[in-house]
Formats: structure tokens, sequence, C-alpha cells
């Protein structure tokens, strides 16, 4: 009879972790499919890749079935769009959206919200009222990188600013905090144009400038990639000693400051986007509750630490 009881205990017992275990990996995302929205593909751009990366192995720790799209290249909003708008369709629990064009994104973010499907915002900060954004502080980032400028460089100096894609907010809060952390040190702002996030067009864009400034002393760039063209381009020309900061804190970017190139960048842990992505549509998914801005950090990046960046 001991026997027999002690069997009836251990099923019971057996059947009630079943069930609480199953509860627990319910909750933390079994059964829910996230869908993860950014703006260019991880292949060739480390930024992307480490925001992946987060997504990723967030994703796998919570249990969440993943639907990670990017388009063909940045800047393709109406591949996104399309994206988006088909993996909607095929229904989804979540979406964490890095959008290419918050105006354009809009009416989609407002479609799927009203549909039941709860959106936040990554990287890229959306128009759409009462919606989380979950990235960097990129105003502050910008004056960051200007007050370091501000420090290296003589008052009165002539400086420049590459932007990014100008329909994204991200651009341009750190064209603004550029301009704002310029003008209050007194630096003197020669050219303010967009290279669109690419290294190429970094490279292209800072040749007609210097070629019009030949003095210049500065160039903040809106990303790494960015930064990484506007130094070959100083570096054609000879122009060793103007300095240089980005926006990112990529392994290469990195690697350029520790051979002496670029000066310095100002670090935003993409990692930390993809996996708070993640973490926070879920949170949404299961019916809760989460702060309006979620701030994912910034750091100054130089030649002392950006071996912690490589």
């Amino acid at each position: 009879m001991k026997n027999l009881t002690k069997k009836i205990v251990v099923f019971f017992t057996a059947i009630f972790l079943s069930i609480s275990l199953g509860s627990v990996s319910f909750a933390d995302g079994h059964g829910k499919k996230i869908l993860f929205s950014i703006k260019g593909p991880g292949s060739g751009n480390p930024f992307w890749a480490s925001v992946t990366k987060g997504a990723e192995e967030e994703a796998k720790k919570l249990g969440v079935k993943l639907i990670l799209i990017a388009p063909p290249q940045e800047g393709d909003v109406q591949a996104q769009i399309n994206q988006v708008e088909d993996q909607l369709a095929k229904g989804v629990d979540a979406l964490a959206l890095a959008p290419g064009d918050p105006n354009a994104f809009a009416p989609i973010v407002d479609d799927a919200i009203k549909s039941g499907v709860p959106v936040v915002f990554v990287d890229t900060k959306g128009i759409n009222e009462g919606v989380t954004f979950i990235g960097t502080n990129n105003m502050n980032g910008a004056e960051l990188a200007a007050k370091f400028i501000c420090d290296k460089t003589p008052k009165g100096s002539d400086v420049a600013i590459l932007t990014g894609i100008e329909s994204q907010s991200t651009a341009l809060l750190r064209r603004d905090g550029a301009i704002k952390g310029f003008k209050n040190c007194g630096l003197n702002i020669v050219a303010t144009q967009t290279a669109e996030w690419d290294t190429a067009k970094g490279r292209s864009v800072t040749e007609s400038i210097i070629l019009k400034n030949p003095n210049i002393k500065a160039i903040f760039a809106s990303n790494d990639n960015m930064g990484l063209g506007a130094m070959q381009a100083l570096k054609d020309a000879d122009m060793n000693d103007v300095v240089v900061v980005g926006f990112d804190a990529t392994p290469d970017a990195a690697t350029s400051i520790l051979k002496g190139e670029m000066t310095a960048t100002i670090a935003q842990f993409s990692y930390n986007m993809g996996a708070y992505g993640v973490k926070y549509a879920l949170e949404l998914a299961n019916g809760g509750s989460i702060d309006i801005n979620i701030d994912t950090g910034t750091q100054l990046v130089t030649k002392a630490n950006a071996n912690d960046f490589k």
C-alpha cells in the first residue's frame, strides 16, 4: 500500500511539474511569433549584424519563434513595406520594427495595432502616438561626439557633418545634436550633407567638401560607414590631421581608431536593440505594459577603449 501511495504521489507531482513548466514556457514565449523588421541586411553591415544576433539569441532564450526580415539594401523602403505587410497577413503576435521611413510606415503600424498586433520601434523612432521606442538617444550621442570634437579643435574652426538618410529620424536627430554641440562651442559648420549611411558616398561627399573647404579641421559622420569613407578621402588628400568622429562603434571603426586613423566614435549598443526588441515585443504580446522610451545607451570610444569594440 505504501508503494502504491508513493507511486500516486510521484505521478501527480510529475503532472504538476509538467503543467508548471509548460505555463512558464508559455509565459516566456512558447508559441509566440515575433516579426522583426530591420532596415538593411546584416551581411556587410556590422550594425545590423549585431542587431540580428541580439534578436536571435534573445528569441532562443525566451522560446520565441522569430521571423527576422530585411530589404535587399538599406533605403529600399518599398521592399521593407512589402515584406512587413506580407508577414502581417500571415499572422504574427507582435512586431519589432526599425522603419526605413517612419512616415511611410505610419499607416501600417496603425493597422497592425488595430488588428491586435502590438508594435515596438527599434533604432528609429516612428511617428505613431503611444508606440514604444527602443534605441539610442541619438541627439545626446551626437552632442557627445560634438563635445569631443570641440575639445580637440580650436574655437572658430571649420567643421562638417555627414548625415544619414534624411527621411529617418535617426539621421535628423544625430544631425541636430551635432549642430547644437558645435554651435555651443563656437565651431563653424561649413557643410551638412547626406551620404546616406554609405561608405562610398561618405568618401565622395567628403572629397567634395574638402575641395571647397581645404581648411576643415573636423568631420562628424553620423555612422561609422560614412566616417570610414571620409577617412579614406582625407588620406587620399594627405589631410591626416583632420579629426573624424563616427557613430556606431563597429569593429572596423575600432580598428581604424587603434591605427590612428579615425579619432573616435560613439558606441550604441546594437546587440541590446535586437535583444530588447524581442523581449519587449513579447512582453506586449503577453498583455504586459512597457515604458514609452527604452534607452539602450551610448559611450564615447577612443584609442583608450577601442579594443573593447573590435
